[in-house]
């Protein structure tokens, strides 16, 4: 690809946006899809990468603790202690992990034909509600659901809610038992690159696994899509792309799912989607929703190499409030096209999220955003392409305001914008 290096103007090479209700497009430093799975395994979503991987951006908003029913919740800019006492330079991770595994489940799904998989999930209350993925859930019509606590007890579960645009969804044990103990939820917008985490999940069918690492980075636009559902006998869990059953409504396979995500070098594998990523104090920063592949041979699954991404706690606990209060979830709305390109600014050049088009009425329009703007950051922080963008939008929640930095021809200046929920019919 090669972007124009004096003007914002759209790179003739990049992949033209599709959906105006999300920023969409970007650069395709990656081949991205789902994992193939083993059988009796829902693999964790694999992004596959090139020579330049992915490109950061920016934090997304404060959450509080989910140890309560959602009618319940606290405000959204509270800050849960840690459930572990300690230097988080030196970790005590055996405290760590005795504290958070009560809260991780192994999550079973079974289809009628006897093909299936396996993942993880957090518990979010003392009512048996579970988050998880939604490539997890997301199985053949008539699936079963089962929810495998810590001590090994084996309950039904069903679908309380799924959301595939941020492959998150939420299940409810049935008939849950007592003493259930919920996750305690970090706020994720405090992270910072080498801060010590902890995956708990359930690699490769092995529950209650730990591994540990740290931050390696924050803010990747990770971007994972969806394969065919069924291939050989075994049943695939996509990452996009809800099958008949779970919610029961079919969404379109092959769109994209861009995470604004945090990234790992602990240890995770297929079976960890879904579980939780923890800190040092055993609160839950992040759910573990794929891992970075360098490939793996059709039919096979790929495993660690210390690139593993999870979606951040503050998004997902958002998500989670919403699909538990009414089934489904808002998503913040620009109303523009994008592709990657290029502008200068200061005397240097900036990677952009170039405007194609900008749909009337939109937030975007309302803002004063014009066709061929590049946007070089939002709120200060440097954009790597048109996926950055997307993955900021999709992190936001309707009514969030923004600035965005923008050079339109060879001036530069500042866009105030606020997003509005994306409309039903797509923008």
């Amino acid at each position: 690809m090669t972007p124009p290096t004096t003007t914002p103007q759209l790179d003739s090479q990049t992949r033209p946006a599709t959906d105006t209700g999300y920023a969409a497009g970007g650069t395709a430093p990656a081949t991205t899809r789902v994992e193939r799975s083993r059988p009796g395994w829902v693999g964790t979503a694999a992004v596959a990468v090139g020579a330049a991987l992915l490109a950061s951006l920016g934090t997304v908003g404060a959450v509080n603790a989910f140890g309560m029913p959602a009618d319940a919740a606290t405000s959204p800019t509270s800050q849960s202690a840690p459930l572990v006492k300690g230097d988080a330079t030196v970790p005590n991770w055996v405290a760590t992990a005795a504290a958070v595994r009560p809260s991780v489940v192994s999550v079973r799904v079974q289809s009628p034909d006897g093909s299936g998989g396996q993942g993880s999930g957090v518990i979010l209350d003392a009512s048996g509600r579970v988050l998880t993925n939604n490539h997890v859930v997301a199985a053949a019509s008539g699936a079963t659901i089962s929810v495998v606590l810590d001590d090994g007890r084996t309950y039904q579960a069903k679908v309380v809610g799924t959301d595939p645009s941020t492959d998150l969804a939420v299940i409810a044990i049935q008939q849950a038992p007592r003493g259930l103990v919920a996750a305690t939820f970090a706020d994720s917008s405090q992270l910072k690159v080498g801060d010590p985490v902890m995956a708990i999940g359930n690699p490769l069918g092995l529950s209650s696994t730990t591994t540990t690492g740290v931050v390696s980075a924050l803010n990747r636009p990770v971007t994972t899509t969806v394969e065919s559902a069924q291939e050989q006998g075994q049943e695939q869990a996509p990452e996009q792309g809800q099958q008949p059953g779970g919610s029961g409504q079919a969404q379109p396979q092959g769109e994209s799912v861009v995470t604004d995500a945090i990234q790992t070098d602990a240890a995770i594998n297929p079976g960890n989607s879904g579980g939780a990523l923890v800190d040092s104090g055993g609160r839950v920063i992040g759910i573990t929703s794929s891992i970075a592949s360098l490939g793996a041979p059709q039919g096979s699954q790929a495993g660690s190499i210390g690139l593993g991404f999870a979606i951040p706690a503050n998004e997902a606990k958002d998500v989670a409030h919403q699909l538990i209060a009414t089934g489904q979830v808002q998503h913040a709305y620009l109303g523009v096209t994008l592709t990657d390109g290029t502008a200068t600014a200061d005397g240097a050049q900036h990677a952009a999220a170039v405007i194609g088009t900008v749909t009337p009425g939109s937030p975007a329009a309302k803002a004063g955003v014009q066709a061929k703007d590049a946007v070089i950051a939002v709120d200060g922080r440097p954009l790597q392409g048109a996926d950055s963008l997307v993955a900021q939008v999709r992190a936001l929640h309707p009514g969030a305001t923004v600035d965005l930095t923008v050079v339109r021809g060879d001036q530069q200046q500042t866009l105030h914008l606020t997003v509005a929920a994306k409309p039903a019919n797509g923008g």
